[in-house]
């Protein structure tokens, strides 16, 4: 699937102030970079090696110019100021985090050392920058636009199973960027004439019974939050859908793990680029500088196999508006 997936990425450029000339004066220095994961680290093991891919496409290794701290709250959000005040405390050089929560910790834990967005939904929603553009201070990365992506996903469910009324969507409410999201969502289920309904989990032992209120609430099919508890059990979500018979939609890769339709960026091509803003920051770029950049290509991809074990049928319509159908 990876090799038809496509970023168009429009570059900014930042000039050499004196805070950060430093940084590219001191030769042969092992740089240290702090990572904040807001879930466990297997749920990101795809991600983290196509992060590390991107350090290496510019140069830098592990054990030999780069030391990395990793610190993961196991989709625990409260330990995360106590985990980015450690990396705070260890002077790492720069902190490259993800999601609302993480990068909302990592804003207030520090406002000197420079902060690299792996992939956030939205910057400007979830109150960590003011201005894409021209971000200021001390952070930047990339952006994927969630709050227009889930209402596109809401709209796809709508074309493809134009009979289904009610839309359930699971989210985990310890998330804080769920109140935007939920406010875009229902401002566009009203707009297609759907009824949404909102179903909690904040541990994965929570699936199953929002799945079964699900089904008692006659729910058609069923939207999942891009939270880091999902991801790290995107199988378990997608396998819950399929045995409720509903039609599922979440993020790109959640179709790899059994969803019926995936629709959003390449989050894997947007840690890759992280690499891009760790470079810029070493070589002496403030971070507050350089554009948070936006995913401009975004990809459906239908499983077919999933269609068949919930026994519905995707419209030829659906079918030709997909980048990829897995058979």
């Amino acid at each position: 699937m990876n090799n038809r997936r496509k970023l168009v990425i429009a570059l900014g450029a930042g000039a050499l102030t004196a805070p950060f000339v430093s940084f590219a004066q001191q030769q042969g220095k092992v740089w240290r970079i702090g990572f904040l994961g807001a879930d466990a680290a297997p749920a990101r093991a795809l991600y983290s090696e196509a992060f590390r891919a991107g350090l290496r496409d510019f140069g830098y290794e592990e054990g030999k110019n780069i030391v990395m701290e990793s610190r993961w709250a196991d989709g625990k959000y409260d330990r995360l100021p106590d985990l980015v005040a450690d990396l705070v405390r260890l002077k790492v050089d720069v902190i490259v985090t993800y999601g609302t929560p993480g990068s909302r910790a990592a804003k207030q834990a520090t406002t000197t050392i420079p902060i690299v967005l792996a992939n956030l939904g939205d910057p400007i929603a979830s109150g960590v920058v003011t201005n894409l553009a021209r971000p200021g201070g001390n952070i930047t990365g990339s952006t994927y636009f969630a709050l227009e992506l889930y209402a596109k996903r809401l709209e796809l469910l709508r074309d493809a199973f134009p009979r289904i009324r009610q839309i359930a969507f699971l989210v985990n409410p310890d998330n804080s960027s769920i109140g935007p999201i939920l406010h875009e969502m229902e401002g566009a289920a009203r707009s297609l004439k759907l009824e949404l309904r909102r179903f909690d989990a904040r541990r994965p032992l929570e699936l199953d019974g929002a799945f079964s209120a699900m089904t008692r609430s006659r729910a058609g099919a069923v939207v999942i939050h891009q939270d880091a508890m999902f991801v790290g059990n995107i199988k378990a979500v997608c396998d819950l859908a399929a045995k409720n018979r509903l039609a599922s939609i979440g993020f790109v890769e959640s179709v790899d793990a059994g969803c019926l339709m995936g629709y959003g960026a390449d989050n894997i091509a947007l840690w890759r680029r992280a690499a891009y803003f760790i470079d810029k920051i070493l070589k002496g770029t403030r971070p507050g500088d350089i554009p948070i950049e936006r995913a401009t290509r975004f990809e459906l991809i239908v499983n077919m196999k999933t269609a068949k074990a919930i026994g519905t049928k995707i419209p030829q319509s659906i079918l030709f508006r997909a980048d990829k159908v897995i058979e």
